[in-house]
């Protein structure tokens, strides 16, 4: 099977249990965005310290 085959029984599938709509909504979860992620993390989380992180992880579980 070659991954255009895949691609289209998948999304078929999809379709069939999903709709139209929701099998759209599905895909555009996964779409790319914009920005570098990796370079703006650093901008919130170098000024965190562990300590910080730990304590806000453990003020939202509870």
């Amino acid at each position: 099977m070659t991954l255009i085959e895949l691609n289209r029984i998948a999304f078929k599938r999809l379709i069939d249990h999903l709709g139209y709509v929701n099998a759209i909504r599905f895909f555009k979860q996964f779409e790319t965005g914009n920005g570098d992620y990796t370079q703006e993390r650093h901008q919130w989380l170098d000024s965190l310290s562990l300590d910080e992180i730990w304590a806000d992880i453990q003020k939202r579980q509870s």
